[in-house]
């Protein structure tokens, strides 16, 4: 019998993942391993962070995912999708490093990303 003990015959069973810090609006931090792929916003709603609804399951039709990116990470996200401004102007008190977080995409280049809640979604 033959073992194999490499990483890499396991490497395609193994699903990579981005920590991504949650913060409540009232300072509550969650900590979550997100896995690449996924948008910022599932990987709050599989789990149960609190201040993401998420009212259209991500289609950017609701603005109940806006989040605000602390300033050294705005500048890594990828640029918005046409329409993300307008449904921000939806959003409860948007600012200029606001984004809807079902348009960012997990990626081992997130690892770290801190998102800040807002005190609600509208």
């Amino acid at each position: 019998m033959f073992l194999h003990t490499c990483p890499f015959f396991l490497s395609n069973y193994i699903k990579l993942m981005a920590l991504i810090k949650y913060i409540e609006h009232n300072g509550t931090v969650h900590e979550i391993e997100v896995q690449n792929g996924l948008t910022v916003m599932e990987g709050a709603v599989q789990n149960d962070i609190p201040g993401i609804d998420a009212d259209c399951g991500g289609g950017m039709a609701c603005a109940t995912c806006h989040v605000y990116i602390k300033e050294e990470w705005y500048s890594k996200l990828p640029d918005k999708e046409t329409g993300e401004d307008d449904m921000l102007d939806q959003a409860y008190k948007p600012n200029s490093n606001s984004r809807l977080s079902c348009q960012l995409s997990v990626t081992d280049d997130l690892h770290g990303l801190e998102v800040h809640l807002p005190e609600k979604q509208i």
